[in-house]
C-alpha cells in the first residue's frame, strides 16, 4: 500500500514527527525495537486461535494485527494514539483484505476504553516505555482475560550507553522514553498481575541495513527509498535522523515479555 493513504504533510511537520511516525510517512510497516524477530517471538508465545479476540495496543501501521488475522484467523481490536497510524492501520487493513477481522480504533495505553476482561491475548510491541511503566503494565493486564496472556516487546540497554549515547537517544531521537533493566521489566509485570513471566532479548536492528531488508523485503525497501527522496523535507528527517540512531544501536537491544494473568487485577485505571 502506498503511503499516499497517509495525507501529505508540510516540510515543518515532517520536521516535528517522531520517529515512528515519520517510519510511517515513508511507507516502513515494521516499527519496534525488534523487528519481525520479536513479533514472531510473540506469536510463538500466544497460542493464537481463530476464536479469540486479540488487543493490539500501539497498533502503530498495523503490521501485527493485519498478520494475526491472516495467519491465525482471530479477531484483532487495533489501537493507536497517532491519528496518522490509524489511517495507515486502516488503509493496510483493507489493502490485506482484513478489515473485518481488525478492527482500527483510538486508544491510550494508560487509560484504555475497555471494560476489564475483555480480550483473550493482549499485545503492546515498544509502547509501554513512552508512559508510567507500572500503570501501563497493569492496563494491559486489566483488560485481558483471566488466564488469558499478555506479550509485550520494550527497549533494553544491550551495554552501559555512553553519557553521548544515552543523551542522543533519550533527548533527542525518542524524547520521554524511559528505559527499565532486565529485572525491572520482569518485576513490573508480576506486580501487575502476570505469572510464569518468560523473557527474551535480541538485538535493535531495525534501523540497521541489514534488520532493514530482512522487516520490509527488498521491494518495500526500495519503495521506501524511493518515497524518502521524492521530498527534500523526507530526506533532510533521514540525514538528521539515521546518525542519531547510530550512535545508539551498539548498546541496545530489545526485550520481549509474556506471562498469564494470573488474579483479578481491580478496575480501570483513572
Amino acid at each position: 500500500m502506498s503511503t499516499m493513504t497517509v495525507p501529505r504533510l508540510a516540510g515543518a511537520e515532517v520536521d516535528k514527527l517522531d520517529p515512528y511516525a515519520f517510519m510511517a510517512v515513508i511507507g516502513k510497516r515494521v516499527i519496534h525495537p525488534g523487528g519481525r524477530r520479536s513479533t514472531e517471538e510473540l506469536l510463538q508465545r500466544a497460542d493464537l486461535r481463530p476464536d479469540q479476540h486479540v488487543l493490539d495496543v500501539g497498533c502503530g501501521v498495523g503490521t501485527t494485527s493485519i498478520q494475526i488475522a491472516r495467519r491465525f484467523g482471530a479477531r484483532v481490536t487495533a489501537v493507536d494514539i497517532s491519528p496518522l497510524m490509524l489511517a495507515r492501520a486502516r488503509a493496510l487493513a483493507r489493502a490485506a483484505g482484513v478489515e473485518d477481522k481488525v478492527a482500527v480504533e483510538s486508544g491510550d495505553v494508560i487509560r484504555l476504553q475497555f471494560p476489564d476482561a475483555t480480550f483473550d491475548r493482549v499485545i503492546a510491541e515498544a509502547v509501554t516505555m513512552f508512559v508510567d511503566h507500572p500503570r501501563a503494565a497493569r492496563e494491559l493486564v486489566r483488560v485481558c482475560k483471566l488466564g488469558g496472556r499478555v506479550l509485550t516487546t520494550e527497549f533494553l540497554w544491550r551495554k552501559p550507553p555512553t553519557s553521548e549515547a544515552r543523551h542522543v537517544f533519550m533527548m533527542e531521537v525518542c524524547p520521554g522514553m524511559m528505559f527499565d533493566t532486565l529485572d525491572d521489566w520482569i518485576e513490573i509485570y508480576r506486580e501487575a498481575g502476570l505469572a510464569d513471566v518468560q523473557v527474551s532479548i535480541g538485538p535493535f536492528e531495525m534501523m540497521t541495513p541489514g534488520g532493514f531488508l530482512r522487516d520490509e523485503g527488498l521491494m518495500n525497501c526500495l519503495a521506501i527509498m524511493g518515497q524518502t527522496l521524492s521530498r527534500w523535507s523526507y530526506i533532510k528527517k533521514m540525514m538528521w535522523l539515521m546518525p542519531r540512531v547510530n550512535r545508539a544501536v551498539p548498546y541496545l537491544s530489545y526485550i520481549t515479555v509474556s506471562g498469564v494473568k494470573s488474579r483479578h487485577t481491580g478496575t480501570r485505571t483513572s
